[in-house]
């Protein structure tokens, strides 16, 4: 190894050391600041179950603020949807995902401050979304601005936001390791040491921050001590089962009230309103629905704490409840919800279970964890992180272990009904396919224009095919494109067919009209489909108004294939 090469691996080390602990310290910042002005405006504005007990006096004040508060709340997302952010909807994990797996543009600074803001306004007046999604954006946001940064270093984005979003879960759940796992099995979508050390520089960075700094409380603390009998993993298997249909029942719902709202609330920034209203009227009897539901969470692991019929009404209630608000336009994550529903329905599963299988068991505690976990892995596709924050958050082996069961149950059923995630499926929606690889998504983003090439003959509409047959055998062609004076694509001439041609014969009268072509819309992997059987030396480029912009070359797609497969095996397998 000579000087300059030990000078750059020494100068990589440190600069990528450097900005995973930057953008692990912005997020894990802003995602403490983002908790905490969520809980500020949810006791000022009586969303939150404490602020709603020292108002207990005062029963008409907070039946009002339980009406108007999320129906303004809405109305403000709405307007701030529809008017700040560019995308006209909030951004959220996908967006982020899409950022790390493909090297197009990714929504603005402004739109992802005003997503934050809208996300924001949603959750402080009690909308029922989750607070994880915007957080996993908002360190997205932070690693992608660094990736602007001129460090001189290979896959500087994706590993920058897989660093933003590492630390802004390891804040969240005071869990490092769920952190890592998350950027790599959701954001980046694969294991490489070069942005292995990085992503776990952040999560750890993010871990100081939330846990030896601030001090931040864990998001529940459970007493179990272990799984008392053997057969009752079959039970953790089956309750698995259970979770991915619940899973799929609240995809679907999410979907269905998209739709409906967009086919009877014309204007867009009013949807999240009405949803805040409805809300609001069914608040008035199951206050639990309201917001992200922290305290419920806990009190779902306690003993006796909820009755049956109470678990199975707030189940019911805030899965289509969060569907409605999501579906309707506030902006905020899938993830909270998932966990609250799941771990309502394992708390109900497990009070419910000694009712129809009389043997002995371990208490409904451990089912209420399996059923949280269960449920929010199928929703998010992140079966080993929700396993490892159940680890980190009990540092309980066996508690681990049947949340384990129960997840791989759910997560093979759920795979097959409705794919990897609801991320997956969002983005399938844009047009971008992750079921099929990494390959085919990136080559789905990557334009064909990008290798286009100006080498081809030209020929005008009015010339004759003596002189385009000279021009091509003088530039050792066998194809012309033939244009009018507006550079309009007419046609293509081919030397083979005009070899006994008549000389003075008009070009344009021998032209193949019916030609394949690309556009500046097409990409490598379009191409890749549309040449299946092509035969010819070049398929012209056109404008949207049918203007020769150049022409690609088999073998240039070709090339485009081979470049883009090499870069993620590279990105994939290099070392630090």
């Amino acid at each position: 190894m000579n000087r300059n090469d030990l000078h750059q691996i020494v100068y990589r080390i440190a600069v990528v050391t450097l900005v995973a602990i930057a953008v692990g310290i912005a997020s894990s910042l802003a995602a403490i600041a983002f908790v905490e002005a969520i809980h500020w405006l949810n006791d000022r504005l009586l969303i939150s179950p404490y602020a709603r007990v020292q108002t207990d006096n005062q029963p008409g004040l907070v039946a009002i603020a339980t009406l108007m508060v999320p129906a303004l709340g809405g109305l403000l997302v709405g307007l701030i949807t529809r008017f700040l952010i560019r995308e006209r909807r909030g951004l959220a994990p996908p967006d982020a995902i899409l950022a790390a797996q493909t090297d197009g543009p990714t929504p603005g600074f402004r739109s992802g401050l005003a997503s934050t803001l809208a996300a924001l306004l949603s959750l402080g007046s009690g909308a029922s979304v989750g607070q994880y999604g915007p957080l996993v954006y908002l360190g997205a946001m932070f690693g992608n601005l660094s990736g602007y940064l001129k460090l001189n270093l290979r896959h500087q984005r994706s590993i920058a936001i897989a660093c933003g979003v590492a630390a802004a879960i390891s804040t969240a759940f005071n869990a490092p390791i769920a952190g890592l796992v998350f950027a790599h099995e959701v954001i980046l979508r694969h294991y490489s040491l070069r942005a292995f050390a990085p992503v776990t520089v952040a999560a750890a960075t993010g871990y100081i921050i939330a846990n030896v700094i601030f001090d931040r409380p864990a998001l529940f603390l459970v007493e179990f001590t272990r799984v008392e009998h053997s057969y009752e993993f079959l039970l953790f298997a089956l309750e698995g089962a259970l979770c991915a249909g619940l899973a799929w029942l609240f995809m679907v719902s999410l979907k269905l009230s998209s739709r409906v709202s967009q086919r009877y609330i014309a204007p867009a920034w009013a949807r999240p309103a009405v949803a805040g209203l409805l809300l609001g009227i069914v608040a008035l009897w199951i206050p639990e629905i309201l917001g992200i539901g922290q305290e419920t969470l806990r009190f779902a692991t306690i003993d006796d704490a909820f009755e049956v019929t109470e678990l199975a009404l707030i189940v019911v209630a805030k899965l289509a409840l969060t569907a409605i608000c999501l579906g309707f336009g506030f902006v905020g994550g899938v993830f909270s919800p998932a966990l609250l529903i799941g771990i309502l329905f394992g708390a109900l599963y497990g009070t419910v279970l000694p009712h129809l299988i009389p043997v002995p068991y371990s208490g409904p505690v451990v089912y209420a964890i399996c059923g949280m976990v269960a449920l929010a892995s199928s929703v998010i596709g992140a079966p080993l992180t929700t396993i490892l924050i159940v680890f980190e958050l009990t540092r309980n082996y066996d508690l681990t272990i049947a949340a384990m069961v129960a997840v791989v149950f759910s997560n093979i059923i759920s795979y097959r009904a409705m794919g990897r995630s609801l991320f997956d499926l969002e983005l399938r929606d844009r047009g971008f396919d992750l079921s099929l690889g990494r390959d085919k998504a990136i080559l789905e983003s990557r334009p064909i224009r990008d290798y286009l090439s100006g080498a081809y003959t030209i020929a005008r509409v009015d010339e004759t095919v003596e002189t385009v047959r000279q021009r091509l055998v003088h530039g050792q062609r066998a194809e012309a494109m033939i244009v009018d004076d507006d550079d309009v694509l007419l046609g293509i001439v081919r030397l083979q067919s005009i070899i006994n041609t008549p000389a003075d014969t008009a070009a344009a009268e021998v032209a193949v009209r019916d030609f394949t072509r690309f556009d500046e819309q097409t990409s490598v992997w379009h191409s890749m489909e549309i040449l299946r059987g092509f035969l010819g030396e070049a398929v012209p480029l056109v404008s949207m108004s049918g203007k020769l912009l150049g022409v690609v070359p088999e073998e240039a797609v070709i090339r485009a294939y081979l470049e883009i497969v090499h870069e993620l095996r590279e990105e994939e397998n290099e070392g630090a």
